[in-house]
C-alpha cells in the first residue's frame, strides 16, 4: 500500500480520497517536509483551492518548518481563504486559532479581515487562556481604527 493511499495522521477528518492524486501527492507529509510545502505553494491559487483546509492544519504549530513556508502564501490569498480560516476560528483549538490569527489573519488585506469580523468579535468576547481574545480585539481595532 502506498503512502498516498492512506490518510496521513495530520489530514484525518479532512477530505482525502476525493482529492486528485496529483494534488494529494504534493501535500506535505510531516512537519519538516519543506520541499512539498514549497511545491504546493508554487502551484498557486486556484489550483490548490481544494487543499486549503489541508494546508491550514500545518498552522496548528507555527514552530513547524512547513507552517513557516505556508503562512505567507495563505495570508496572501485574502478572501480566497476566508471560509477555511473562519472554520478554524470557530473551532476550539485555541493554540491553532492563535497562530492563524497572528500569522494569517493579521497579515490579510482589510477586505478579507472585514469578512471575518463576526468570527473575530465572537473570539474577542470569549475569554481565552492563550490570549486569543486579545489578539482578535487587536485585529478588529486595527481594521476599525484605520
Amino acid at each position: 500500500m502506498s503512502l498516498q493511499s492512506t490518510v496521513p495522521h495530520i489530514y484525518e477528518g479532512l477530505a482525502w480520497e476525493e482529492l486528485p492524486l496529483a494534488l494529494r501527492s504534493q501535500l506535505p507529509l510531516h512537519k519538516s517536509d519543506i520541499e512539498k510545502a514549497k511545491a504546493i505553494v508554487a502551484l498557486g491559487f486556484p489550483e490548490v483551492q481544494a487543499v486549503l483546509p489541508h494546508l491550514l492544519v500545518w498552522l496548528q504549530d507555527y514552530n513547524w518548518p512547513v507552517a513557516q513556508v505556508l503562512v505567507p502564501f495563505l495570508a496572501g490569498l485574502g478572501r480566497d481563504v476566508v471560509p477555511e480560516v473562519r472554520t478554524v476560528l470557530q473551532g476550539d483549538d485555541e493554540v491553532w486559532i492563535y497562530w492563524v490569527l497572528t500569522k494569517v489573519v493579521a497579515e490579510m488585506p482589510e477586505d478579507a479581515i472585514s469578512d471575518l469580523r463576526n468570527a473575530l468579535k465572537d473570539l474577542a468576547d470569549r475569554p481565552s487562556v492563550e490570549g486569543v481574545d486579545l489578539v482578535a480585539l487587536e485585529i478588529l481595532d486595527g481594521v476599525d481604527g484605520e
